[in-house]
């Protein structure tokens, strides 16, 4: 069983990198948007695209497909920013598609097996399958930590 849980209520965000499904805690999402204008900052990770003026505030935008080494493909009608927050920050991830909204009931959730597509085991609190599907369960906490310490340190006040 999982350390913690994944969800406070079960609900995941599903999207798409590649060929392979992710999901975030719903609590965690704030919107999913279509692509916006990114502004560029300067001497920034080359994950960190830069930023938006998302309805008044400045957001940072982060490509995970970048952030996980994977190569960088060009915008499509179904790329998306979702909008994620956490207590210390709010964060635009760059995905290929944001697909459902799906319950995962805890007892469903894996352990993550040692080797899991192009991403690194540490961002992975999870594995689930769903409807045939194998959907990986991201730490979004984990996923940023480099970010909240080096790369974004720009937007804090």
């Amino acid at each position: 069983m999982m350390e913690k849980d994944i969800t406070n209520d079960g609900k995941v965000i599903v999207f798409q990198l590649k060929d392979e499904e992710y999901a975030l805690p719903v609590d965690q999402v704030g919107a999913i948007e279509k692509m916006h204008t990114i502004t560029r900052v300067p001497q920034t990770s080359g994950f960190v695209k830069g930023v938006i003026n998302l309805r008044g505030v400045v957001t940072p935008i982060i490509d995970l497909r970048l952030r996980f080494g994977m190569e960088e493909i060009a915008v499509s009608e179904s790329t998306r920013i979702i909008i994620v927050t956490l207590p210390e920050m709010e964060v635009g991830l760059i995905v290929d598609a944001a697909n459902d909204i799906i319950d995962v009931p805890e007892e469903m959730i894996e352990q993550p097996p040692a080797a899991i597509g192009s991403i690194d085991i540490d961002y992975i609190d999870g594995v689930t399958k769903y409807n045939n599907r194998l959907i990986v369960l991201l730490n979004l906490q984990k996923v940023l930590k480099m970010e909240a310490n080096e790369s974004l340190v720009f937007l804090e006040d």
